[in-house]
């Protein structure tokens, strides 16, 4: 055992005695105890989980029951820092061996882990395909292995890591020890690949429901996406912490000093910043209240921070994986948090050209379309989003009441007539003219504008000019962009001419009807509380004054000790203890979060700044 000196109570199992003893809870949520249970019992299992589900509680509960110590592959060495941090603060014996460290740091952990003190060892895919690392796991006890982010194995996934490829090794070297994997993202066909490459078909299968309640899905039309996203900061989250993904590095930069020019707290991150900005901003966006980074996907993964209140995306993601992921970094902590995107016809150009130009063979390229028809589609639904993503992990659901399509559903309408009409266009241009433009030249074609380039290439000589007017700038780009996302249009080249696929045909002859989605006229929205007032806003009155006092000395205590504020406490535990103020350590104990060693560590501060009237 970890910790044999102390029993069990006979009323609780050892896995339960720990969650109560180590992290202050009383009890599992969902599936967290059968498959704790099982892993325990030296069961092997796969589990898919939603982000903020609780996956890791069910490796490092096993981990602490188990004779030896948990061995943690993760590809987040930026990260296992914090993580060990975070599991020292609660008591448990945590190390990690990555290649941040020098030779002493290396040395002292594997010198602990040989003499058995260690509970949990996280090391990066990398470092255990290297033979030395497998003979120091030979002289130690390990309790278990946990291979985090398992998506990771995927190589159709969005975070693949050709190390994680050896890791169905484990098994045949160590045959005795227990494997859990663990992913927050998988389809049906992502999680058959990773139960195949890991070599865990005839392990036991946790899937949990995929569903994030709190988070609402928004996706709007892309019309000066900079100033939509500083007008959702201003009016829905001032002072709020959140994440903003942007496509390309030069796009990060500038977001980023739009914000910082506008009075918002933004930092960039991204692949293209030396390793020394990247980690110091990452270290703030942790530590410090109220910070937006706005980044590339290279950040993010395994970001542990409970109160990201909002993630915004400037550009299309590649896959409704990739949002899904993207989009869980919010609202860890259950609390009402907002996932918002900016589409437009660019974005879908733009992610088009990328696929046809990609390395790979033409199955690859199937397999890219096919992940962003499936985003394109979350796009243009007029029904619930959140139905939508959960039938592309395989889960059904009813309509949620939360998202922007439930909240203000949009029109469906037949534009069959607009895409004859436009596809005409584009068909003409090649006929008469031989000639291939991009989606700005055809529509000022069907609005019949006499612009210097439709004069120059006497465009206002075609029978189609000016046959679109009915319909406005803005409508027919939403034409067109639902035209390529049904795969009807197609571009080509580098400057996104438009031009006719299989399917054009049976919509230019009257076969196939084209429905088309209109986007509804949206009510302003009234400014929503800033989360620094929200917590405290649902308490009683009595016991807001008393949470912010509590998350003064927090912030005080985690500055002091560099560790991010919700590794001393999440604002859950703060607002229990504000409403119940407890008068005592013994009932300070019985509060959610407050485990044995957080109570002898931080007890007499939470006391005396309950006492501070």
């Amino acid at each position: 055992m970890a910790h044999p000196d102390l029993a069990a109570p006979a009323t609780r199992s050892p896995a339960l005695e720990t969650l109560h003893r180590v992290f202050g809870y009383d009890s599992f949520r969902g599936d967290q105890e059968e498959i704790v249970e099982h892993v325990v019992a030296g069961g092997d299992a796969l589990v898919l989980m939603p982000t903020g589900g609780g996956k890791s509680l069910c490796y490092q509960i096993p981990a602490l029951v188990r004779p030896g110590t948990g061995v943690v592959v993760s590809p987040l060495i930026a990260l296992m820092q914090d993580q060990v941090d975070a599991l020292r603060n609660v008591g448990v014996r945590a190390g990690f061996l990555n290649s941040t460290q020098d030779f002493a740091q290396r040395q002292e952990v594997e010198a602990a882990f040989v003499a058995g003190e260690l509970d949990l060892l996280y090391l990066a895919p990398e470092r255990l395909s290297v033979e030395a690392t497998a003979r120091l796991l030979d002289r130690g006890k390990i309790a278990l292995f946990a291979i985090d982010e398992a998506h990771c194995v995927s190589q159709w996934g969005h975070d693949f890591r050709p190390d994680y490829l050896m890791l169905s090794s484990l098994h045949e070297r160590w045959p005795d020890v227990p494997r859990i994997a663990l992913t927050a993202t998988a389809t049906e066909a992502t999680h058959r690949e990773i139960s195949t490459r890991l070599g865990l078909d005839q392990a036991r299968h946790f899937v949990a429901s995929f569903d994030r309640p709190n988070i609402q899905y928004r996706i709007v039309p892309k019309n000066s996406p900079q100033k939509q996203l500083l007008d959702l900061l201003r009016t829905e989250h001032p002072g709020d912490a959140g994440i903003v993904y942007c496509l390309s590095r030069a796009s990060v930069e500038k977001t980023a000093d739009f914000l910082v020019q506008n009075g918002i707290t933004a930092l960039p991150y991204h692949a293209g910043l030396d390793k020394a900005t990247r980690a110091a901003n990452q270290s703030r966006f942790l530590r410090e209240d109220g910070l937006v980074v706005v980044a590339t996907i290279a950040f993010g993964m395994g970001i542990d921070k409970p109160d990201v209140r909002f993630v915004a995306h400037l550009d299309l993601p590649k896959s409704v994986e990739g949002y899904y992921q993207e989009t869980g970094r919010a609202g860890r902590d259950g609390q009402p948090s907002t996932a918002w995107l900016a589409y437009g016809l660019q974005d879908v150009v733009q992610q088009r050209k990328m696929i046809d130009s990609s390395e790979g063979d033409e199955a690859h390229r199937r397999q890219l379309a096919g992940h962003l028809n499936a985003m394109l589609a979350l796009c243009e639904t007029v029904t619930c989003r959140r139905q939508q993503v959960l039938a592309y992990f395989g889960q059904s659901a009813q309509p949620c009441g939360n998202c922007d399509t439930c909240q203000t559903p949009p029109e469906s309408w037949d534009g069959t007539v607009a895409a004859q009409k436009l596809l005409s266009t584009v068909v003409r241009l090649r006929n008469e003219r031989r000639q291939k433009f991009g989606a700005g030249q055809i529509i000022d074609i069907l609005l019949g504008k006499t612009t210097p380039k439709v004069t120059q290439f006497r465009h206002d000589e075609l029978k189609v000019f000016g046959v679109g007017t009915e319909l406005r700038e803005p409508e027919w780009r939403a034409v067109v962009r639902q035209l390529l996302a049904g795969n009807l249009l197609a571009v080509e080249g580098d400057y996104g001419s438009l031009v006719l696929t299989e399917g054009s045909t049976a919509v230019l002859n009257g076969s196939q009807q084209v429905m088309l989605r209109r986007e509804p006229e949206r009510a302003a929205r009234a400014p929503r509380t800033s989360r620094r007032g929200a917590p405290a806003a649902e308490l009683p009155a009595e016991a807001a004054p008393v949470f912010e006092r509590l998350r003064s000395w927090r912030a005080a205590t985690a500055k002091e000790q560099g560790v991010p504020a919700y590794v001393i406490f999440h604002d859950a535990t703060l607002r229990q203890i504000a409403t119940e103020r407890p008068g005592s350590l013994s009932e300070l104990g019985t509060v959610n979060g407050v485990g044995e060693n957080k109570l002898a560590k931080y007890g007499e501060g939470v006391l005396a700044t309950l006492a501070a009237e």
